[in-house]
């Protein structure tokens, strides 16, 4: 199983970032994805879900309105697309599959600031 996130990077506060997350090594197509991310000092949160097939969607309170998580299985992706930044946004993000949970990336660093 190999994850690779990528497209975080620094952003002004009310801006946007797109991040993709690469997977393989396993039936993506079958799995649920998750994102997460960890800010410094803080323990990992789950930000956004989708399932199988991309109908499900599901959002941590902090983020709802603001991204939209998708996914083409066809190119084994799930992105992450962020609006409406703000600095409490600034994290590291990480993909991570529902059936392989133990399995993390690189992470992609996240920074909101002016």
């Amino acid at each position: 199983v190999q994850l690779v996130e990528s497209g975080g990077g620094l952003v002004q506060p009310g801006g946007s970032l797109r991040l993709s997350c690469a997977a393989s090594g396993f039936a993506f197509s079958a799995y649920g994805m998750r994102w997460y991310r960890q800010a410094p000092g803080k323990e990992r949160e789950l930000v956004a879900t989708i399932s199988s097939a991309g109908r499900v969607t599901n959002y941590a309170d902090s983020v709802k309105g603001r991204f939209t998580v998708s996914r083409d299985n066809a190119k084994n992706l799930v992105y992450l697309q962020m609006n409406s930044l703000k600095p409490e946004d600034t994290a590291v993000y990480y993909c991570n599959s529902a059936a392989y949970g133990a399995y993390w990336g690189q992470g992609t660093q996240v920074t909101v600031s002016s």
